[in-house]
């Protein structure tokens, strides 16, 4: 299932996203407004050399994110960096989606009613590229393998600590019966010796 689900799930972001570098310019006007507000508060947050970097044309950041789209949609259809590939897909469906559907400014009932439609389209997948984000295919996590590892540490340790205290109390047992038969056999040589006296 994951060999086919994950190709569907990444075809509108390779094809989209071909279609973005070549010709961005359709784009520009709808990303304008979103990458006005993003670019500057990127700039504000990012390292010097993320933000030194970052094209500083709206076409020019069109292009960037058709070829996140193209990238993360390839390493997620081929299953390597399959999990990164969906991270950075879901990141940058973020902006698309804000300038590509702003229902909430559209005036047009129909036209509101469409760019919903397509907002939560967006959404949906969004979500479906966050579980491909996560999936381990059956294999532990890291935070899995972190808590399974302490866990069993821990359970080891009891275990080390039980086999201890019985180790500890069979010692202590042995010789508490070592200390009785010394006592024993030093009792029976006194009465030995005693008889001996009586007897001489």
């Amino acid at each position: 299932m994951r060999a086919l689900a994950r190709p569907l799930l990444s075809v509108i972001f390779v094809a989209q996203g071909a279609n973005a570098i070549r010709n961005p310019e359709p784009l520009v006007p709808k990303a304008q407004p979103v990458t006005d507000r993003l670019v500057p508060m990127v700039k504000r947050v990012a390292p010097a050399q993320v933000s030194d970097r970052l094209p500083d044309t709206t076409a020019n950041l069109v292009r960037l994110n058709g070829a996140v789209h193209v990238l993360g949609g390839l390493a997620l259809a081929t299953g390597k960096g399959r999990r990164l590939g969906a991270s950075l897909l879901a990141a940058s469906l973020v902006p698309t989606t804000l300038a590509g559907h702003p229902f909430w400014l559209e005036k047009d009932k129909t036209v509101r009613y469409q760019q919903r439609i397509q907002f939560m389209k967006n959404l949906g997948i969004m979500g479906g590229l966050l579980l491909a984000a996560v999936d381990t295919e059956g294999k532990p996590g890291v935070a899995w393998r972190a808590t399974h590892g302490a866990k069993a540490a821990k359970r080891e340790t009891k275990r080390g600590a039980k086999a201890a205290k019985r180790e500890t109390k069979r010692g202590a047992n042995a010789a508490k019966r070592e200390a009785k038969q010394l006592a024993r056999e030093a009792k029976q040589a006194a009465r030995l010796a005693k008889a001996e006296l009586h007897l001489g």
